[in-house]
């Protein structure tokens, strides 16, 4: 059958199926021996599905309700649960509970799913943002809700794929669980070379009747004294044969943040570490997070069931980053006692600056569904809407610059000596140079952009018992489902008239010295005084051609097929099937050039692609007995270019001086992948367990940077040179791993200690692609070594977790040579949470987040040369916590 012929029936199918019969909540089928998940995650009827009765008094088991065929968890799912599920699943998974996540003080879901082993977790602001697994980038993964892919809100991922879904977007009190899925299905969307990370919603508990559960609580920033106010509240219940549960969270914070960010000269005219910037950034960041959701549904009978999901989650930040930069001249000297010396004399040596920006970030998720028994043959199906947006009303960028006196002979003198090598310096020479009334307005500029990412998507699914020779609990499963994705992303500059004004008349109280009492900043300009002064700009030629540059608007169709088997012979289960995507993309952008006579041009410019793939998979589970098994799997993943990596037009943040340019001839990324896996399941949730991993990958793609003086007429207000950031495809690449992982609370234990437990996981990547030609590296963001140690103790009501994650350097940005690589620093961070519960369904709990004030840290070439250091000092937490 042709594509397009394909492509007809598929969407025909689905559409008119969908239409037929309208949806099926998950959380109502918890439990049925024929359960497919909502993105046709088929349950093994005898590995997966609860022990009955008589096998859970011979077992010593505590009954459950399977989790991974039905991807939904009642708001108070148990740690048992979750492990029953993770033991009896046909492949690899991990999941982390709410009330797992509740006991540390994890305000987003990146910081939740770090504790995972094998997961390592990006931060920014003071928060986790992206999370890697088992080495391979945030772009790389699929982020769901309820089996539905999300999509991104913010178009900053480490890699500027526009594909990671920014998780501090999703509160975790908006969440009842998170799964993490390592082994691929068949019946899961195959664009997840990295894995899968589930994020499982709040629902109504199976028992009739109402519930209502909260959290009111707040904090204590002592870096900048700011405070911190938390809420979340589910109520709902099940009602004859209608259920519905709603949710509402609100997290608010107002967090500063300490950074410097040094520069090198990375030639070989310079010692290694002159630098020819330090900047010195401080940070006042507000932000304002919210999530709501409802799932409801209604159940007709054991045999037919719809249901109604929604959400929307995001936050509103507002950003003010006080800038103090340094320029040095370049005449640099080694001095005697090893301190480096340079020469201040240049116009523009010193400078003050200001960005002053608001941006919100929304997700929004709508989704119908159902299920229907027909004959022996289970059928579930749905249609969703996700939209993903980004808005930023405003950005000025405003630089003051010193008045350097005609007869000046300014020096610098430093050395690396600072917390995490940052330079230490004094200056002499440049009388006032703190002073704002030697300032003067020298560039200004604002910028808005409006980003979407929308999708609709529909899917059928269907699982059907067989009895083929001396195999039991055998089915078939098979779906279909289409993905129509659009993506559009505007910016727009301004021109802002200006005239040359003092720092005087906007600057706002005393000289500031920060960075814990090792710089001085100065005096802070004012927010939003400029803006009153000078307007919101207008829009002539140049920034109609700027925003040509930046203008993408993509479209990506997805068609995908699968059949599925499962069966199980003895002890041994059985699965295994195939994939087929087929891939339909298309993207309108802007290409910039310079004609002969030197004009620059923007003309535009139309890419398309067509291909398709097979994605095989064959899963076995062997149960050794005594709650012992053995894993060996096999499956195949992909992953699409980034529409920013395949975009040619330019997309410029002029605050943070970073462009980024993509390639459109890039290939996807394919990868084959072998798991194998022994574990052990504890009583009281415990597990210990070895796993190895092998991904071989083609076709990867990867980062690589330049930098780059652009025309000034290009980017007004821009006179430094921008890091320009590209993509190319990498030849054959590979990841290989280890994973442990020990969790147990300790038996026998004198009366007063009971209750006392621990837990640790470790995860080392060993990968290598082709960094330059003849020189290999790690992948980006491959850590090699990454670790979680848990020390708890729950007693009479009382409960202590006390949390430490650690994880190695990784490659952040490819640079010409080894000096100029960028890498991502090792952190290793520290959280204590603590809580009490009184017996009439109350409870108080005490966090303290990042008791180690961990630095956020990157540096080029080596660990001496850091290029960014940022702190955010600890934050203290305190509420109430109720269930009825």
């Amino acid at each position: 059958m042709q594509s397009s012929t394909l492509r007809k029936v598929l969407l025909s199918y689905v559409i008119s199926t969908s239409l037929g019969v309208l949806c099926t909540p998950a959380c109502v089928w918890a439990g049925a021996s024929t359960a497919t998940s909502d993105h046709g995650t088929t349950t093994d009827s005898n590995a997966a599905q609860p022990a009955t009765d008589a096998e859970d008094e011979k077992s010593g088991k505590k009954k459950v309700k399977d989790l991974q065929g039905v991807h939904v968890v009642a708001p108070r799912t148990t740690e048992e649960m979750a492990r029953f599920t993770q033991e009896n699943a046909p492949n690899l998974i991990n999941i982390r509970t709410g009330d797992e996540i509740r006991a540390l003080p994890d305000v987003n879901t990146a910081e939740a799913v770090r504790r995972i082993p094998g997961i390592s977790m990006e931060t920014d602001e003071g928060e986790g943002r992206y999370v890697n697994i088992r080495g391979f980038d945030a772009d790389l993964n699929s982020t769901t809700y309820a089996g539905v892919r999300l999509l991104p809100t913010n178009n900053a991922s480490p890699f500027g794929g526009y594909r990671a879904v920014a998780l501090d977007s999703i509160p975790t009190g908006f969440i009842g669980a998170v799964e993490v899925t390592k082994s691929n299905l068949p019946s899961q969307d195959a664009e997840a070379l990295g894995g899968t990370i589930e994020v499982l919603p709040k629902t109504a508990p199976e028992e009739q009747g109402g519930f209502l559960e909260g959290d009111v609580g707040g904090g204590y920033e002592p870096l900048r004294g700011t405070g911190v106010t938390n809420f979340s509240l589910t109520g709902g219940g099940r009602f004859n044969n209608f259920w519905i549960s709603m949710t509402a969270s609100k997290h608010n914070d107002g967090r500063g943040i300490d950074d410097v960010e040094p520069a090198y000269f990375g030639d070989n005219a310079h010692p290694y570490q002159a630098v020819n910037d330090i900047e010195q950034r401080d940070y006042e960041l507000h932000r304002q997070r919210h999530g709501y959701a409802v799932d409801m549904g209604y159940q007709l009978d054991d045999e037919n069931q719809w249901y109604f999901r929604a959400f929307e989650a995001g936050y509103t930040e507002y950003y003010k980053r006080q800038f103090f930069d340094v320029f040095p001249d370049g005449n640099t000297a080694v001095l005697p006692n090893g301190q480096l010396q340079d020469t201040l004399t240049s116009s523009g040596a010193i400078t003050k600056s200001l960005r002053d920006e608001q941006e919100t970030s929304r997700e929004r998720f709508y989704m119908l569904g159902g299920q229907n028994e027909v004959g022996d043959t289970s059928i579930d199906y749905h249609v969703a809407y996700v939209e993903g947006t980004y808005k930023k009303p405003y950005d000025y960028n405003s630089t003051f610059t010193y008045n350097m006196p005609a007869s000046a002979q300014g020096l610098i003198t430093y050395n690396n000596t600072g917390p995490g090598h940052v330079p230490l310096y004094s200056i002499t020479g440049l009388p006032g140079y703190l002073d704002p009334a030697n300032y003067t307005l020298t560039a200004i500029n604002n910028s808005t952009a409006y980003n979407f990412d929308r999708e609709s998507s529909y899917a059928v699914n269907s699982k059907t018992p067989v009895n083929w020779g001396s195999l039991t609990d055998q089915s078939l499963n098979f779906g279909i489902s289409i993905r129509q994705r659009h993506k559009q992303t505007n910016a727009q500059p301004y021109n802002v008239a200006f005239t040359p004004i003092p720092m005087s008349q906007v600057a706002s109280g005393t000289n500031e010295t920060y960075y814990g009492g090792i710089y001085q900043n100065g005096v802070d300009i004012a927010p939003s005084v400029l803006q009153q002064i000078f307007g919101y700009g207008t829009i002539g030629p140049n920034e109609v051609l700027s925003a040509q540059q930046q203008f993408l608007d993509a479209h990506e169709d997805i068609y995908a097929g699968y059949g599925e088997y499962l069966g199980t012979y003895g002890n041994l289960g059985i699965l295994g099937g195939v994939r087929y995507e087929e891939t339909r993309d298309r993207s309108h952008a802007f290409s910039a050039g310079v004609d002969a006579s030197g004009n620059i041009f923007a003309n535009p410019i139309s890419t398309r692609h067509n291909y398709h793939n097979l994605f095989p998979s064959l899963q076995f589970r062997y149960d050794l007995g005594d709650n012992m098994l053995v894993r060996v799997a096999y499956s195949s993943t992909i992953a699409r270019p980034g529409f920013n990596q395949s975009n040619p037009s330019l997309s410029v943040d002029l605050g943070s001086g970073i462009v980024q340019t993509g390639n459109p001839n890039l290939k996807p990324a394919t990868a084959n992948s072998v798991d194998a896996s022994f574990e052990k399941y504890l009583p009281g949730a415990g597990i210990v367990s070895v796993g190895i991993f092998d991904k071989e990958i083609s076709d990867y793609i990867v980062p690589i940077q330049t930098t780059q003086a652009f025309d000034n007429s290009l980017f007004p207000g821009n006179s430094q040179p921008l890091r320009v950031f590209t993509y190319k495809n990498a030849g054959p690449s590979y990841a290989r791993g280890l994973e442990l992982n020990w969790s147990q609370q300790f038996q026998g234990l004198p009366h007063w200690l009971q209750g006392l437990g621990a837990g640790a996981n470790y995860t080392w990547v060993d990968s290598r692609f082709e960094i330059r030609p003849g020189q290999y590296s790690l992948l980006p963001s491959t850590s090699k070594n990454t670790w979680n140690a848990t020390l708890f103790y729950k007693r009479a009501g009382f409960s202590v977790n006390l949390a430490a994650y650690s994880v190695s350097s990784d490659l952040f940005a490819i640079g010409a040579d080894r000096s100029s690589d960028i890498f991502n620093a090792s952190r290793t961070s520290m959280d204590l949470g603590a809580s009490y519960d009184f017996p009439e369904n109350w409870s108080i709990y005490f966090d303290v987040k990042n008791l180690l004030n961990t630095p956020h840290a990157f540096y080029q070439g080596t660990p001496d040369r850091p290029i960014q250091r940022e702190f955010y000092d600890v934050t203290y937490l305190a509420g109430i916590r109720f269930q009825f």
